[in-house]
């Protein structure tokens, strides 16, 4: 063969392009831990979720700043669990969307609403926990409930405007026999998605998680000063400590994989790589999704860290549902 003439060339590009994954992939069903560990995850977060609410709404009559925060990241986290059930079908149905387009954009509004709520929401939390304990006697806004009502407004308001537009650029696909929704096997829509999780990725995760970072581990440099000589700053400095460790542990399960599995599935859907490849990284990813309902089941011990109110209400609880067995 005259690999130097223009027929064989193109035929030699021609198998390397079907050599390099050229032909469209087929999705593959996704294994039942998936969609079963998501089912339970979700439950654990409604049950964690809904106690938490219930003690903020019923208990705490008087609300400061702090817990205006920390209320409306109960919110953040409330808000995907009416649209989990679809996840959780979606998966075990084989990666298949029945519900139809409009419902599969309004599951990632929500999913975007939760995980970017819950994100800031922890940011300023972080701020606030270092205003309170490192500044505890000087004057500031993160003190004042009007600034953060304020700031809550806009925050909830900027949520809603970084999810609106998936209303009009994400679509289903059919790809085989199944429809996909928010899939590494939708080629048509793979520049969209590296670009706009290149911007998530960067814009809004790691320069809040760089602020939340830098604000606890100022906040764990003070308290490893604190005398404990007293009981006020042994509490103090195990308050302040456990805040931070939950706060560090719901970054690195629930937010940092996903934004990692996100990226490099994109740029895999965009390179068109092999099937093998784009296989392995779908999973990653979904398991990825999944773990971001971990922080609805840790966010109320985040909050019985950082409210003695909470925490008090959180052990009589507790207690009661000890005892009564």
């Amino acid at each position: 063969m005259d690999v130097s003439s223009p027929t064989s060339g193109g035929q030699l590009l021609q198998l390397l392009g079907n050599a390099s994954g050229a032909k469209p992939c087929q999705p593959r069903e996704l294994h039942p831990v998936i969609p079963t560990l998501l089912s339970v995850l979700s439950a654990g977060g409604l049950v964690f979720n809904s106690f938490s609410l219930w003690i903020f709404w019923f208990h705490i009559k008087h609300w400061n700043s702090g817990v205006l925060l920390q209320f409306n990241l109960a919110l953040a986290d409330a808000i995907i669990l009416p649209v989990t059930p679809l996840t959780v079908a979606y998966f075990s149905l084989g990666n298949h969307w029945p519900f139809g387009e409009f419902l599969c954009q309004l599951q990632v509004f929500f999913l975007s609403a939760h995980l970017y709520g819950s994100i800031y929401f922890l940011t300023f939390i972080s701020i606030h926990r270092y205003q309170a304990v490192v500044h505890y006697n000087a004057k500031n806004l993160w003190r004042k409930r009007s600034f953060i009502q304020k700031l809550v407004w806009v925050l909830w308001f900027l949520l809603v405007l970084q999810g609106f537009p998936v209303f009009f650029f994400l679509k289903t696909s059919v790809i085989g026999n199944s429809v996909k929704c928010l899939s590494v096997f939708q080629s048509e829509l793979s520049t969209l998605y590296l670009t706009y999780s290149i911007l998530l990725g960067t814009v809004c995760f790691l320069l809040p998680f760089g602020i939340s970072l830098t604000s606890y581990v100022m906040l764990g440099r003070f308290v490893a000063n604190v005398s404990q000589a007293n009981l006020r700053g042994r509490v103090m400095k195990a308050k302040s400590l456990q805040m931070i460790v939950v706060a560090l542990v719901i970054f690195a399960v629930c937010f940092t994989p996903l934004h990692i599995c996100g990226m490099v599935a994109a740029a895999v859907g965009y390179l068109n790589l092999s099937c093998g490849v784009l296989h392995r990284v779908e999973v990653a990813y979904y398991v990825s999704v999944v773990f971001t309902m971990v922080n609805c089941c840790l966010d109320p011990f985040l909050y019985n860290a950082a409210n003695e109110k909470f925490h008090k209400f959180f052990l009589k609880s507790l207690a009661k549902m000890i005892f009564s067995k």
